[in-house]
């Protein structure tokens, strides 16, 4: 079973991000706007509850921290994808580095960059065009991240919630 871990944002930020999503993004019907802590991993059931539980201690210790986005921007070279950039921050940067620590074994492909993607899988000049016409667009938000999560592929592709982690001493 395929699993992964995420932040959901709000859902004010989650409505505007759906407003590109569901003209840019092939995803759009299979997962929530997310800001991705761990890409997707291939485990078993026993091996999600193992997971669950060392997810369940970083998140105990880790405090509820800020998120801020300020631009949209792109990875462009290496691929068409359109994001929303979200800043950087010593909080994130390390619950990033504790989730994946669980698996030194496996090379992150990419280095961490903070983002929710708006718009993927874009011909050369589709991106261009989309890119061209949102780069300078200003997306002042901010809101406080108090939780992440798990989620496991359904059969027919998207995405759901197996547990929820509260950032925090409960």
């Amino acid at each position: 079973m395929k699993f992964g871990v995420v932040i959901f944002p709000s859902k004010k930020l989650q409505d505007l991000a759906n407003s590109y999503r569901k003209r840019y993004d092939p995803h759009y019907a299979l997962i929530t706007p997310h800001l991705t802590l761990k890409n997707s991993f291939e485990a078993t059931e026993e091996e999600a509850k193992e997971f669950a539980e060392n997810l369940r201690e970083i998140a105990r210790s880790t405090n509820a921290f800020s998120l801020k986005t300020a631009k949209i921007s792109s990875f462009q070279p290496v691929n068409n994808v359109i994001y929303f950039k979200v800043e950087p921050t010593e909080e994130l940067s390390s619950l990033h580095a504790a989730v994946n620590q669980e698996f030194s074994e496996q090379n992150l492909e990419y280095a961490f960059v903070p983002h929710i993607t708006i718009g993927q899988k874009l011909s050369n000049d589709e991106h261009s065009d989309v890119f061209g016409s949102l780069r300078m667009t200003k997306i002042n938000h901010e809101e406080t991240v108090d939780r992440f999560h798990l989620l496991y592929q359904l059969e027919n592709g998207s995405w759901t919630v197996y547990e929820t982690f509260r950032l925090g001493k409960e």
